[in-house]
Protein backbone atom coordinates (compact mmCIF):
# COMPACT_ATOMS: atom_id res chain seq x y z
CA UNK A 1 0.00 0.00 0.00
CA UNK A 2 1.51 3.49 -1.20
CA UNK A 3 1.81 6.33 1.44
CA UNK A 4 -0.84 8.32 -0.85
CA UNK A 5 -3.26 5.52 -0.46
CA UNK A 6 -3.14 5.38 3.42
CA UNK A 7 -3.50 8.91 3.23
CA UNK A 8 -6.76 9.00 1.64
CA UNK A 9 -8.37 6.50 3.88
CA UNK A 10 -7.37 8.37 6.46
CA UNK A 11 -8.70 11.38 5.44
CA UNK A 12 -11.64 9.69 3.90
CA UNK A 13 -12.00 8.06 7.68
CA UNK A 14 -11.64 11.07 9.81
CA UNK A 15 -14.20 13.39 7.39
CA UNK A 16 -16.88 10.41 7.75
CA UNK A 17 -16.46 10.60 11.77
CA UNK A 18 -16.75 13.83 11.95
CA UNK A 19 -19.59 14.41 9.55
CA UNK A 20 -21.49 11.62 11.37
CA UNK A 21 -20.58 12.76 14.80
CA UNK A 22 -21.15 16.67 14.41
CA UNK A 23 -25.33 16.45 14.66
CA UNK A 24 -25.04 14.58 18.16
CA UNK A 25 -22.32 16.77 19.32
CA UNK A 26 -23.74 20.04 17.57
CA UNK A 27 -27.33 19.57 19.24
CA UNK A 28 -25.45 19.14 22.75
CA UNK A 29 -23.16 22.12 22.50
CA UNK A 30 -26.43 24.69 21.44
CA UNK A 31 -29.00 23.00 23.90
CA UNK A 32 -26.18 23.22 26.88
CA UNK A 33 -25.52 26.99 26.32
CA UNK A 34 -29.47 27.46 25.87
CA UNK A 35 -29.33 25.49 29.44
CA UNK A 36 -26.27 27.87 30.59
CA UNK A 37 -27.93 31.31 29.69
CA UNK A 38 -31.70 30.40 31.34
CA UNK A 39 -29.55 29.27 34.31
CA UNK A 40 -27.48 32.62 34.24
CA UNK A 41 -30.61 34.69 33.84
CA UNK A 42 -32.77 32.89 36.40
CA UNK A 43 -29.68 32.23 38.69
CA UNK A 44 -30.85 28.46 39.35
CA UNK A 45 -27.49 27.32 39.93
CA UNK A 46 -27.93 23.51 39.27
CA UNK A 47 -25.28 21.40 37.95
CA UNK A 48 -27.85 18.19 36.93
CA UNK A 49 -30.25 20.63 34.77
CA UNK A 50 -28.33 20.53 31.92
CA UNK A 51 -28.25 16.74 31.24
CA UNK A 52 -32.10 15.89 30.88
CA UNK A 53 -32.70 18.36 28.06
CA UNK A 54 -29.41 17.23 26.58
CA UNK A 55 -30.34 13.80 26.44
CA UNK A 56 -33.96 14.46 25.29
CA UNK A 57 -31.98 16.67 22.46
CA UNK A 58 -29.86 14.21 21.11
CA UNK A 59 -32.21 11.33 21.35
CA UNK A 60 -34.32 13.10 18.64
CA UNK A 61 -31.29 13.82 16.45
CA UNK A 62 -30.39 10.12 16.96
CA UNK A 63 -33.93 9.06 15.66
CA UNK A 64 -34.12 11.97 12.72
CA UNK A 65 -30.64 12.02 11.83
CA UNK A 66 -29.88 8.22 12.86
CA UNK A 67 -30.96 6.23 9.96
CA UNK A 68 -28.53 8.75 7.29
CA UNK A 69 -25.48 8.44 10.16
CA UNK A 70 -25.93 4.36 9.40
CA UNK A 71 -26.26 4.65 5.91
CA UNK A 72 -22.91 6.97 5.57
CA UNK A 73 -21.41 4.42 8.33
CA UNK A 74 -21.82 1.63 5.78
CA UNK A 75 -21.50 2.72 2.88
CA UNK A 76 -17.74 3.86 4.42
CA UNK A 77 -17.49 -0.08 4.85
CA UNK A 78 -18.84 -1.02 1.88
CA UNK A 79 -16.42 1.05 -0.07
CA UNK A 80 -13.64 0.46 2.11
CA UNK A 81 -14.00 -4.16 2.13
CA UNK A 82 -14.44 -3.51 -1.47
CA UNK A 83 -11.24 -2.10 -2.14
CA UNK A 84 -9.04 -5.19 0.00
CA UNK A 85 -8.46 -7.01 -3.19
CA UNK A 86 -6.82 -4.06 -5.16
CA UNK A 87 -4.36 -3.43 -2.33
CA UNK A 88 -2.07 -6.80 -2.61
Amino acid sequence: MEYDYASQLMNQLLWNSMLIAAPMLLTALVVGLIISIVQVATQLQEMTLSYVPKLVASGAVLVLLGPWMLHRLTQFAIELIATIPDLG
